[in-house]
């Protein structure tokens, strides 16, 4: 008999491939020309846009959305990439209920503001469907840079050096550019392999060499760059992963999210990723969200996600949390894993609820069970593998400015450096604004 919801187990294709194929369609399905006129039409243009100061990356949201209003898309789209030229990307995946969506005139006034995410996204795929690129590359400067790390940082980054015409030599470790964006993110937010398309589209630009399967600390040291270009950025991301810091943490069946994310965003046919009949995710983030979702999805009976705090300590937002709650996933606040119970495999998670204790979180000393034959950590990545000299400030690398380090002529960005939330949109913002000053540093 062909598996199902009920197959005990980690075991592949739970649910066929044509509900698969629409489990894993477009959460936000692109306006169509007419719709996006008419959401368009819901802005106030406000003078002083509050929009505009909760994102990121300052896009001149107002400008944008009259230019859809306008029926020029993309102009539209060159406002927007002239700030973030990942716009395409974080239209999909920011949390945009948190920043510009929040602040809306209209969310305040109404709770229901001008859908600025999916006018960004509209913009934005409207002009990369003509597979033309907006700007044009400056006269060569005869200045190289190294930027190490091809996620949302390190594109922007090398994406404006290369606009100011300097080489830059783009590194990444893996097989693939693209860093969380291309394996790090739900599968039903990016679609039709649009972080890779992205990827080449960016690279239009020219001026950009792109070295795969580089990684700093193996393959690359951060002397020998220094010593062969006239400046360094490092847009590394965090590679490792929190330990759960409860007994039974080796039992099989309990692996990282981000791993799991991966590896089904990198997966030719859903059908053959095993997923467990009962998953636990542990954390509250918004991959804790990301993969409890998923295993949804692929077939999972039951999917529970266990946060040790209360549910608005929860860094996954409102949204994120009410659209697991929709696909059937369980919640668990205030509880904290005290050990993977199971006869070599994991069969059952022990908890302990928490509660505050002069600001402290402590155990209650109060126990239950969830089953679990596959439990997903979800609780946080750390710096991996820091090159000697780079002075760390919160278990990442320190900086200071627009991202210089305490090496001279090393700059750093995005997860990696400290200071700043851990979005893509704020990635972009700080590889655009180290380019910035390291042109300026380069050009005197």
């Amino acid at each position: 008999m062909p598996n199902s919801q009920m197959t005990p187990g980690i075991v592949p294709g739970r649910v066929a491939a044509d509900q698969l194929a629409d489990n894993f369609d477009d959460l936000h399905p692109a306006y169509a020309p007419h719709e996006a006129a008419v959401a368009a039409d819901r802005c106030y243009f406000c003078h002083d846009a509050p929009c505009i100061t909760a994102c990121p990356t300052d896009i001149d949201i107002p400008l944008f959305i009259r230019q859809i209003q306008t029926g020029t898309p993309e102009a539209a789209a060159k406002t927007i990439l002239s700030q973030n030229i990942l716009g395409g990307m974080c239209a999909r995946v920011c949390p945009t209920e948190t920043l510009c969506e929040q602040v809306c005139v209209r969310e305040v006034a109404e709770g229901k503001p001008v859908e600025i995410g999916r006018l960004q996204r509209h913009a934005t795929d409207t002009l990369m469907a003509k597979n033309s690129h907006p700007f044009s590359r400056a006269p060569e400067t005869g200045k190289s840079v190294a930027v190490v790390g091809a996620g949302p940082a390190g594109l922007a980054c090398a994406h404006r050096l290369a606009m100011h015409g300097h080489s830059v030599t783009l590194y990444d470790g893996r097989a693939k550019a693209g860093g969380l964006n291309e394996f790090g993110i739900a599968a039903y937010k990016t679609t039709d392999d649009f972080a890779a398309r992205e990827v080449d589209w960016l690279m239009q630009i020219g001026g950009i060499t792109l070295e795969l399967g580089a990684r700093l600390g193996e393959d690359l040291s951060l002397e020998e760059l220094k010593n062969n270009n006239d400046a360094v950025f490092l847009g590394i991301g965090l590679g490792g992963v929190n330990s759960l810091r409860a007994a039974g943490e080796e039992r099989d069946g309990v692996s990282d999210a981000v791993s799991f994310i991966a590896d089904l965003r990198q997966a030719t046919d859903l059908a053959e990723l095993p997923v467990g009949r009962n998953v636990v995710v542990i954390g509250g983030g918004m991959t804790a969200v990301d993969a409890a979702v998923q295993s949804k999805l692929l077939g999972a009976e039951n999917v529970t996600i266990a946060y040790r705090r209360g549910r608005d300590a929860m860094s996954a937002s409102r949204y994120e949390q009410d659209l697991a709650a929709s696909h059937g996933v369980n919640i668990l606040f205030n509880v904290q894993p005290k050990e993977v119970h199971g006869n070599g495999a994991a069969a059952e998670v022990e908890f302990e609820y928490t509660a505050a204790d002069n600001g402290k979180l402590k155990g209650t000393g109060e126990t239950f069970r969830v089953k679990a034959d596959q439990v997903f950590k979800a609780i946080g990545q750390t710096l991996d593998g820091v090159p000697d000299g780079l002075d760390q400030n919160g278990g990442k690398i320190a900086v200071t400015g627009a991202g210089q380090t305490s090496i001279q002529g090393v700059w750093a960005g995005g997860d990696c450096a400290f200071g700043g939330d851990d979005l893509t949109v704020t990635a972009v913002a700080e590889g655009r604004d180290a380019a910035e000053d390291i042109h300026s540093k380069l050009m005197g």
